[in-house]
Parts: C-alpha cells; structure tokens; sequence
C-alpha cells in the first residue's frame, strides 16, 4: 500500500458526519481526521521502515471500515453546522439584580472561569478574554472556533471548542493541550490532575489522560449529555436520563434519574448539582447518588454554581432571571440579569459572575445587603466595560527559538521530545527531575528530538508525570 486513502462515515438525522484520511510516505503515516468540510487535525508517526508504516495504516484504515467508514471522493459531501444549545430566552420580570459591571464580549458566551487574579470569558466567535475582578480587559485570546467552556486545573486554565480541541491558556498564546476524536461532538468537558472528561451530543462519556490517551467511554440510555464533572472520585456525568458517577477506571458506580434532562452541572467536596429542563437544581450525595435537596425555579434552568460548601445555592434559567437558594432548598431570591439568559455562572466573594445568551460577561454584587436594596429598587451605577483596541493573540504551533542554556542560569527547565513507537512523548532533560516521568505538553508542538526550554516543571498531583507551565521556546 502506497498512498493516500479517504473514507467518510455520514449518518442521517443529524448522525456522524465524519471523514478519516491516511496518507503514506516512506516510512511516515500521516492521518486526517475530523468533521466533514471542516480542516480537521492531523497526526503523524514514523516507523522503522516502509513495510511497518504500510502495516500501520492498513490496520488504521480497518478499523475505521469496521466502524462504518467507506471509501469517499473529499468535496461531495458538504458541511454540517456544529451542534449548539438552542435556547429561547425571555425577559425576566423579576426585579433588576445589582449588577456592578457587564463586559459584551461580541458573541453569545459559554465559557467561564474565575480565578484568584482574573475573570476568564469565552464566546462563539472562539474569543477568550481576561478580566480583573472589577472589569478592566487585560488580554484577549483568539482560538479557531466557538468556545464551548472554559475550565481550570490547579494552576491550568483551558478552553474546549467546537473543533473538537482544548488548548492551554497558561501561556502567551493559545497551544493545544488535547485533541478529541473527531467523532466525539463535544458538549462540555471537565478536568482534574491532567485527566480530561468529555461529555457529548449522544449522552455518552469519554475520559483521556494527560497524554491525550484514550481511557475509556460509556454510552448511555440518555442524550445531550450537558454535564460532566471530574475529581479524585472519579467522573460525574449527566445527561437526559439523569446523573450517573463512575470510577476513575470506568465502573458504574451509582446512577441516579432526575427531574428532567439534566442541562448543567456542578460539584462541591461532597456532593454534585444537576440543573433541568423541568427548572429543578438536584443535589446529590457524592457517596451513594442520594437526593439531598432540589431547588425550584420557574423555568428550565441553564447554569447553576455555588458558594464554596454548597452554602448557597444559585441557578439562571432561560427567562433571564437568576435565583439564590439556601442549602436546604429555600428560595432566598429571584432578581432579572438584564442581559439575557446565563449559559454559565461562577461565585466567588460575595460576586456571581455571568455569562450570557447576549455574550455579557456580567458581575452581580451577590452580598445580602446589595441583594435587599435590589429588591426595593435600589440599584448601583453599572459600569459598561467596552473591549477598546486590545490584540487577539491567536493559537499557534510555532514557538521562539533560544541559544542553549547555561547550566544552571536558572533561565528555564530542559526539556527534549522523543519518538516512543507511534507517539511523541516529551521528558526533562534539566538535572534534578525523574526523566522517566513524561510532560504534559502541548500537542501541535511537538518535533522528534527537538528540545524546549520551558518556564516551569510541576509535579502532578498524583506523583506519575510532569506538566509544563508558563512559555515554551525551542532551543536551537
């Protein structure tokens, strides 16, 4: 076998529409993979020599044919648009909430993150910006599609978008952290000590490990699968069905049904929220999927978050209102955001944090006093923060080049990618590190036996690999 095959599996009624291209070349197997009319992500192996190549490929492309793929010339079939949540949202006629400041970031907006320093908001014309917590922009982030969230891992920061890729934003620009199967039409994701849990548009559940490794997937009864939520106790996953918790290897632990489609999620230490479309926020015991409370609304709710502990509970439903409940169940309040409905929402501080169907990026003084004037009438001067002449600092594969390090110059970590069978695994060179551990590092970066300069080498939680932080430049 020699050259390039395609193949292309489409289904109807809003199926799979996905193509699958290997291309040979001496001994290098380059594969293409992604959504029908879309550029797609590309991956390449080298091998010993020609024959192990071919035998690569043709395993690859039988896999796929046994999957459903067939043989297609590229170009006859057209693109099919990305599926987003479809949300019909009205004007609250609640009162105003005390709103301190609203940034429009252009586009409708998913993706949120609030951090010690900054706020973090990305929309679906694939902008990310950042905010201080009291609304002055200081960066903006361009990535190649809509942003589906935004979520944090310890120090990490990444956006998931509609092309099936989530990149780190730790750094100067945007790097891809991990690409998702082009098959997977991703609905969120979650994150926790480098583990990577994706929930999709069928209801199912895949889970890959820092190296973009694949662990394992479930498929469910349900569809639309909005929620999922990653932590030492593994993975909780919600869907149209319900909320189901499995082990960090995949086992079932518990599944519990729900009042609703489950359209959200949450979790605190011990326990985790679904928010539904039957405008009911469930609270379930981590341990055993028990229902501890629910929290109702007057409408389908679309975001819901908590203060840390669960002490309070809030939700934003789809007729532009926001409530706050207390742990028990009781509605302490319901006031209007004034800018839509929110897709997500954060608390920190005493300030519920907003993003919305209009693309605000919205800052409610949460505090019981500034709730209660609210309630009478009494609202503070909004600030309306505009986005002015900032520069949208696009994803990138290419990195600064530096000289080589003086030993010791305390300049950066050393670090050097190596070709380990078909995949490209990164490890420390600097002295003072374990080099059989391997570094989460960025995937479109890599280049056999290049070696990096990189701002710091952190432990990961678990003790079994490394994860790159800050910028990366390659060393001549």
């Amino acid at each position: 076998m020699a050259g390039t095959t395609y193949l292309e599996l489409s289904e109807p009624g809003g199926g799979a529409h996905k193509y699958y291209e290997v291309r040979v070349e001496d001994t290098e197997v380059t594969i293409t993979y992604g959504r029908i009319g879309e550029q797609g992500q590309v991956r390449t192996a080298a091998f010993a020599d020609h024959d192990k190549a071919v035998r690569a490929a043709e395993k690859k492309i039988g896999e796929k044919v046994r999957k459903g793929y067939a043989p297609a010339v590229r170009g006859e079939r057209q693109r099919r648009p990305v599926s987003r949540r479809e949300i019909t949202s009205t004007a609250s006629t609640a009162r105003q909430a005390p709103v301190l400041w609203r940034f429009a970031s252009g586009a409708p907006a998913f993706g949120i993150f609030i951090g010690e320093d900054h706020a973090w908001v990305g929309n679906e014309n694939g902008d990310v910006y950042t905010l201080t917590h009291d609304g002055r922009v200081t960066g903006r982030f361009g990535l190649p599609d809509s942003v589906k969230c935004i979520v944090a891992d310890d120090f990490w920061i990444y956006a998931g978008c509609d092309d099936g890729q989530v990149y780190d934003l730790g750094g100067k620009v945007p790097r891809v952290a991990y690409e998702i199967a082009g098959d997977v039409d991703i609905y969120w994701l979650d994150i926790h000590d480098g583990v990577l849990g994706v929930s999709d548009r069928h209801g199912g559940v895949t889970v890959v490990d820092h190296e973009d490794e694949f662990q394992w997937s479930r498929r469910t009864t349900g569809e639309s699968a909005w929620m999922v939520r990653n932590s030492a106790e593994g993975v909780f996953h919600g869907h149209s069905e319900g909320v189901s918790h499995y082990s960090g290897r995949g086992d079932l632990v518990w599944h519990t049904g729900t009042s609703g489609a489950v359209l959200f999620g949450w979790q605190e230490s011990d326990s985790v929220f679904a928010g539904t479309s039957r405008g009911l926020v469930q609270r379930f015991a981590k341990a055993d999927g028990r229902l501890l409370a629910g929290y109702r609304c007057d409408a389908a709710v679309f975001s819901c978050a908590t203060s840390p502990g669960g002490e309070y509970v809030f939700a934003g439903d789809n007729q532009s209102s926001v409530y706050c409940f207390a742990a028990d169940g009781t509605r302490l309040w319901k006031l209007a955001t004034g800018c839509g409905s929110a897709f997500s929402m954060q608390y920190r501080d005493e300030r519920l944090y907003l993003v919305t169907t209009d693309g605000s990026l919205a800052c409610v003084d949460a505090s019981p006093a500034a709730v209660r004037a609210a309630e009478a009438g009494r609202l503070p001067q909004r600030q309306d923060v505009k986005a002015g002449a900032i520069a949208r600092v696009e994803a990138t594969a290419e990195v600064e080049f530096v000289a080589q390090p003086v030993i010791g110059s305390g300049s950066g970590i050393v670090v050097e990618c190596v070709q380990d069978g078909g995949r490209l695994r990164v490890h420390v060179r600097s002295a003072g590190y374990d080099p059989t551990w391997g570094v989460q590092f960025p995937k479109n970066v890599r280049i056999p036996g290049a070696r990096y300069l990189v701002s710091e080498i952190i432990p990961s939680a678990s003790g079994t690999f490394y994860r790159a932080r800050g910028e990366i430049r390659r060393i001549h």
